[in-house]
């Protein structure tokens, strides 16, 4: 009889102490394909939304987006404007909307610390680089994402965060898409390899000016213009060839840097409609700006991305 109790209470340590099945085991179905997480990172509870197409159980290899608010929104929000999962669900692959860190106001403002702005992510010194490759180390071990087929894209605020990822992890981050931003870095740009840049932008945009300088928004920042942000990353992407304009119609330019190192090529779509919003998604708030109509970002980010992936 004591042979048996041993036995079985060595059965229920052994189990209790078995570390649960990943959800990247086969054996192991994920059942919820959308849902809320927290990470710690410097004492600071990060929360992020993860939506897994519905294809996941049956494949692999999946390639991950990291889409990123602008300032003053939420990753629920910029889901809902953006329609972006919806593009993911159809297109296959996953997709994250990590929050901005939360000013201490009463109205509990998000921003990104994206080097030169903004809010209370910049006075607070947040370390959002640091969270959103924590981010990305967690998302990776435990779902099935191929290391290589990560990719960045943000509006406003969050764009500005794609550029500084771009220059402090371009081990992590294949290739990014930001919009309505501009670059907004303290030091200068020293990335670890080239980085694939594709750009949105409306000249109508009056929060960040395409042109440059102080923009309407809350942030009081300065902005460079376009044209100087992109130079520089066709210097560091090593185009050696000048800026091709590909099209130039009644909707928008098309710019594009070819000749570039390791597949670096960067594309700059500048539209004539829109304003400070995501282009074919809806407004990211009651007094917020129309989005243009005449391009679609979830489309061009992902023909863009998949073009890309680290070495």
């Amino acid at each position: 009889m004591k042979n048996i109790v041993f036995f079985l209470m060595t059965f229920i340590l052994l189990s209790a102490c078995k570390k649960d099945k990943s959800p990247t085991d086969d054996d192991n179905p994920v059942t919820v394909f959308r849902f809320t997480d927290t990470i710690i990172v410097d004492g600071l509870e990060r929360t992020f939304i993860v939506n897994l197409p519905p294809n996941y159980n049956n494949a692999a290899d999946f390639s991950l987006v990291i889409a990123m608010h602008g300032g003053g929104g939420s990753g629920r929000q910029f889901d809902s404007t953006s329609r972006l999962s919806t593009k993911a669900n159809a297109e296959n692959f996953i997709i994250v909307f990590p929050d901005g860190n939360k000013g201490a106001g009463p109205l509990g403002i998000r921003t990104w610390n994206a080097g030169g702005c903004c809010g209370a992510a910049v006075t607070n010194n947040v370390n959002d680089v640091k969270f959103i490759r924590n981010l990305i180390d967690e998302l990776v071990a435990n779902y099935k994402i191929n290391p290589k087929k990560v990719y960045a894209t943000g509006h406003s605020n969050g764009g500005m965060l794609s550029y500084r990822l771009a220059c402090e992890a371009a081990d992590k981050i294949a290739a990014i898409a930001p919009n309505g931003c501009s670059m907004s870095l303290l030091s200068p740009c020293n990335a670890s390899r080239p980085v694939p840049v594709l750009h949105m932008h409306s000249v109508l945009d009056t929060q960040v000016p395409y042109m440059g300088g102080v923009g309407t928004g809350i942030s009081n920042a300065y902005f460079p213009p376009l044209d100087s942000v992109l130079n520089v990353w066709s210097n560091r992407n090593g185009c050696n060839n000048s800026p091709q304009i590909v099209v130039n119609n009644s909707q928008y330019k098309l710019t594009r840097w070819n000749s570039c190192s390791n597949n670096g090529s960067i594309q700059y779509y500048l539209t004539q409609d829109g304003g400070h919003g995501w282009p074919g998604g809806l407004p990211g708030g009651p007094n917020s700006d129309v989005p243009s109509v005449v391009i679609d970002a979830n489309n061009l980010l992902w023909n863009f991305f998949q073009q890309h992936q680290l070495p």
